[in-house]
């Protein structure tokens, strides 16, 4: 997280006593990341978080990988996945490398009987349809359509939905997601060139803190297993922390484009990084004001990177036949560009509508068995003269 956030009650120096009114000690927790070289947070429980009573049932949710080495275009009918009761069964990975994994889910119903912890990824939650509440240890946050939830590894939680009407893109990212350096200064603030700012990031401002005991049912993944883990006190215990690690929230609606005379770069609408892929919203914005610019985009090669866009809303310029929850790979090594007729009909546009998510990965992705079932085999050659 980009900048310090305190919340609930804390001592006035850590790794001191900090007593309950009855005079015992709170338990406190160091919640960090990289051996203690990354961004930490001090928390603060009622009971140990160390309590397992058992240990219960361990199975794989490792994606089936449909293709290894593809070098095909595909087009993905998101809208397509199932809708599934339960939260973690209605996720499916449809592409994924050693770095990540993008997800779609369609969640019937709220986390119920159990909560859940990533240890392996970074999550970032892309709500595409919903509203609800994401209930954390370390605090809630409100979510509704075009929000992302940061959530980092090692956070628990349990989601909450309104309706059975939901839609999410989930990027599982196995190394740290970060604020693009190029719009920070050295002391880690958001720069006046860059598309959006703190004030825009929503951090929890309700903590919930249960003092009970008993079964608590903690899903944890780990290497791609699902391990149930049964503690013996509530995980929502915590009466207070402070740090720069903990979930937040921001909308894409709040993402502020940045344009020009003549066609800018995809690094332009740049929203999250890793040092293995970056993430980009692209959002309803003027076309370039350039006499004899051409608002669609040119024909690119990606020689280093997979680009996956996720088509949220609006009218999307450069491609034919595409609709709100499709996805379209553009795999490295092969040019792609707007479909035939779409440089034409983009000139003398003024602005777009367009609402997508674009993830451009440094390695390969593989396409699992979920994705090839929702794949439109033939996307590859949409781009032939009729």
């Amino acid at each position: 997280m980009p900048f310090y956030h305190k919340l609930g009650s804390i001592p006035h120096k850590r790794h001191t006593q900090f007593r309950k009114p009855d005079g015992s000690l709170y338990s406190e927790q160091l919640f960090g990341t990289i051996g203690f070289d990354g961004m930490y947070t001090n928390s603060y429980h009622e009971q140990r978080p160390t309590q397992v009573k058992e240990i219960k049932n361990q199975y794989s949710v490792a994606p089936k990988i449909a293709k290894a080495n593809n070098i095909q275009s595909y087009r993905l009918k998101g809208f397509q996945i199932k809708p599934e009761s339960d939260y973690l069964e209605s996720r499916k990975t449809v592409l994924v490398n050693k770095d990540c994994a993008i997800i779609l889910a369609a969640p019937k119903q709220s986390s119920q009987n159990y909560f859940y912890k990533n240890t392996d990824a970074d999550e970032l939650i892309f709500i595409h349809k919903g509203t609800g509440k994401l209930r954390t240890h370390l605090g809630n946050l409100d979510f509704k359509y075009g929000d992302y939830l940061l959530v980092p590894r090692g956070v628990i939680y349990k989601i909450d939905f309104d309706t059975e009407d939901n839609r999410l893109f989930i990027v599982e990212s196995r190394r740290p997601i970060y604020t693009p350096k190029r719009y920070r200064n050295w002391f880690g603030q958001l720069l006046e060139h860059a598309p959006y700012c703190e004030r825009d990031i929503r951090r929890p401002q309700e903590l919930e803190t249960n003092n009970e005991t008993g079964d608590f049912l903690i899903k944890v993944k780990k290497q791609d297993d699902i391990i149930e883990m049964v503690y013996a006190s509530h995980p929502f215990d915590v009466v207070g922390y402070d740090g720069y690690n903990y979930p937040y929230a921001f909308s894409i609606h709040d993402f502020e484009p940045i344009t020009g005379r003549i066609h800018q770069p995809p690094p332009v609408h740049q929203t999250f990084e890793t040092d293995a892929f970056v993430v980009c919203s692209f959002v309803p914005r003027l076309y370039d004001y350039h006499p004899l610019s051409i608002p669609a985009p040119y024909n690119h090669s990606n020689i280093d990177s997979d680009e996956v866009l996720y088509y949220v809303d609006g009218d999307f310029m450069s491609r034919n036949d595409i609709e709100a929850g499709h996805i379209s790979l553009h795999p490295a090594g092969i040019p792609h560009g707007p479909h035939p007729g779409a440089t034409e009909r983009s000139i003398g546009k003024t602005k777009t509508d367009e609402l997508a998510v674009m993830v451009d990965t440094f390695k390969p992705l593989m396409v699992t068995e979920e994705g090839m079932k929702i794949a439109d085999p033939d996307y590859h050659t949409s781009w032939l003269e009729h």
